[in-house]
């Protein structure tokens, strides 16, 4: 699974840098934008940092696009079949949260993404992250709190929430033991 992980990072890379250089922007223009600094962007871009879930969804959100529609782009277009062993997986340096890619494609308009957060982690994912999409999360083991504009949602395994009108929504495992979830998404 790591040269998964490995080859997810690198292509991230490497996306990161075409949508800015498609855009014309300098690392100075990207880092205005999304409020990360512009040696941190380099480094990622270089591939020698591997980015936050938070710093991914500020540049995503610099480019317009969704954390699931830049890690789309950076992943690549598959077929209609989405083998286990080709699935896309990425994880966040921080906290050590697992984001596997299960299905997705350009044509369709359903993504599904399974997620492992470790045992007292949390993320928090702003506002913008949200815009262009609607999704349902369903845990399928552990426990996870969920806290979505503000209104706390503690849910068990077996617990399926479907999410608000766009806000900061914070994804904590408050517990001792892993949580398993899957993220269902229609981009609008």
């Amino acid at each position: 699974m790591d040269t998964l992980i490995d080859d997810l990072s690198s292509r991230l890379a490497h996306r990161l840098r075409l949508e800015r250089d498609s855009r014309g922007w300098s690392l100075a223009d990207l880092a205005e934008r999304s409020g990360v600094s512009r040696a941190t962007i380099s480094k990622i871009e270089r591939a020698e940092v591997s980015p936050t879930a938070v710093v991914l969804v500020r540049l995503a959100s610099a480019f317009d696009l969704t954390l699931a529609g830049l890690m789309l782009r950076a992943e690549g277009h598959g077929g209609r079949l989405s083998r286990a062993a080709d699935q896309a997986v990425w994880r966040d340096p921080e906290t050590g949260y697992l984001r596997r890619q299960v299905f997705s494609r350009p044509d369709h308009p359903i993504e599904i993404i399974k997620v492992e957060m470790p045992a007292r982690q949390r993320v928090t994912l702003p506002a913008a992250s949200y815009l262009h999409i609607r999704q349902v999360l369903w845990v399928l083991s552990g426990a996870l709190v969920l806290t979505d504009g503000g209104e706390r949602h503690e849910l068990r395994a077996g617990d399926c929430l479907g999410f608000g009108p766009p806000a900061e929504v914070t994804f904590a495992n408050e517990g001792n033991a892993p949580c398993t979830y899957v993220v269902a998404l229609v981009r609008s």
